[in-house]
């Protein structure tokens, strides 16, 4: 009798491990509480895979021999808790899919740029001769790489702290680390501690044989450190410090020169030559590189591919300038911290668009930038009211808009010569718009309509 298995959640995630878990001839079943998207529907259908949607059957769902929750689905739900109750294995698909791939696994995380960096990590490895493919929290799930396509010699797999909490076997050959602020606190109940702890699983299981690339700028991170015992080959990176203030290993920042060290043979780059600019990026940047020579692949394809590389849309995405003011797509941007850099990297006068879904933020850590920065703020969102009382007498002028028409209108009226209209929200999506993406095409849907 084939094993039975219940997949929790009919999204990318979702339909990826059916599909998987269908290919290797398991007892599998879909369970979606709420609607299942017409494409996502059509593929169970044309897989043969039996679902559900608008409901779980307890009893059915209870029965199975292992769970894959898709991310979306907080372990709060009552589904999940009953199944934990009764011993049932609850896993994610990220660590279910690893079981049917021998390649190797480049797992990222952190609490921004996972996105940029793995998309970089995945460039720079293709450029330099790997057959590499890019899955995970990034398009599309891991599950579905392994079920569809032929092997590569690498994965590429941006995981989410919702990901890596369902996971326990898996272990990858280059775990990064990118960064740790206070985000989704509202899935850890409001304990920064426990979102850590989240964060520090992907290098759960690595040994001698594997790497772990990290920031050593970053205080939550090192701080947290002295109290693990690190049995994988560890890779500092800093903005920083040079390569000596790092023990000669990992990479470092000396008179305007990135430094690269593994395996004892230096490697050095202009930061000026890096497609990315900006300090975020930098370290993006850097950590891309260890990667590519922890994988010993040649110095001067490394350095081509950091220099030849273009940026991924919704994050700082230029769109185009009208009448000399510059419009930046900067929708990805969910947190606080995202949208700090966003408005870090800014040398122009900002008009800036922001609002959503609040998930708790602190506005108090923008008050800098902002009052250095920003001339407007134009609140994008169903209910703007914290964002008004966060900004009110630090902004001279405060708008409100309830669609992306109307708010890339009034900053353009705003605007003069020479000024940024910035979409870098700080919050999430769905009070207006379906998610991130949606936001960002209807705001550069938009612009190209002034």
């Amino acid at each position: 009798m084939s094993k039975r298995i219940t997949i929790l959640g009919a999204g990318e995630s979702g339909v990826g491990a059916a599909l998987l878990a269908k290919r290797e001839a398991y007892d599998t079943f879909v369970s979606d509480f709420g609607a299942i998207a017409p494409d996502k529907e059509q593929e169970l259908r044309s897989a043969d895979v039996d679902f559900e949607s608008g409901t779980h059957s307890h009893d059915r769902v209870l029965r199975s021999d292992e769970i894959i929750k898709s991310p979306g689905i907080p372990d709060t739900a009552p589904i999940v808790v009953q199944a934990r109750e009764k011993g049932i294995p609850v896993i994610s698909e990220i660590e279910f899919a690893a079981r049917f791939t021998s390649a190797r696994k480049v797992a990222i995380t952190g609490t921004n740029g996972k996105t940029t960096t793995a998309t970089l990590t995945h460039h720079v490895l293709g450029q330099c001769g790997m057959k590499s493919s890019l899955a995970g929290n990034v398009g599309r799930s891991f599950a579905r790489a392994v079920a569809e396509d032929p092997e590569p010699e690498v994965y590429v797999l941006e995981v989410s702290s919702f990901q890596l909490d369902g996971m326990f076997d898996f272990k990858a050959d280059v775990s990064i680390l990118l960064n740790i602020t206070p985000d989704h606190l509202d899935r850890y109940h409001d304990d920064f501690e426990q979102y850590i702890a989240s964060k520090f699983r992907v290098f759960r299981n690595q040994g001698s044989a594997e790497h772990f690339i990290t920031n050593a700028d970053d205080p939550v991170i090192q701080s947290r450190l002295q109290a693990e015992s690190l049995g994988m080959q560890y890779w500092p990176v800093s903005t920083s410090k040079s390569l000596a203030g790092l023990g000669h290993r990992g990479a470092g920042i000396h008179e305007n020169l990135i430094q690269i060290n593994t395996q004892n043979e230096p490697f050095t780059m202009k930061i000026q030559e890096l497609a990315l600019q900006g300090k975020h990026n930098l370290f993006n940047s850097m950590a891309a590189g260890v990667t590519a020579r922890l994988f010993e692949l040649r110095k001067e394809l490394v350095r081509d591919s950091l220099t030849n590389f273009e940026n991924i849309e919704h994050r700082l995405e230029f769109v185009t300038k009208v009448h000399g003011i510059s419009f930046i797509n900067d929708s990805k941007a969910t947190n606080i911290n995202s949208t700090w850099y966003a408005l870090e990297s800014m040398s122009e006068p900002v008009i800036w668009i922001a609002g959503g879904v609040d998930k708790g933020n602190d506005y108090t850590e923008l008050y800098e930038l902002v009052g250095a920065k920003v001339k407007a703020l134009i609140c994008l969102g169903t209910d703007n009211s914290k964002l008004q009382e966060a900004f009110a007498g630090r902004i001279e002028t405060i708008a409100e808009a309830s669609s992306a028409d109307e708010a890339v209108q009034l900053a353009y009226d705003l605007g003069y010569k020479g000024d940024t209209v910035l979409l870098s929200p700080a919050c999430a999506s769905f009070d207006l718009f379906q998610n991130y993406e949606d936001r960002g095409q209807q705001f550069k849907a938009a612009v190209r309509r002034l």
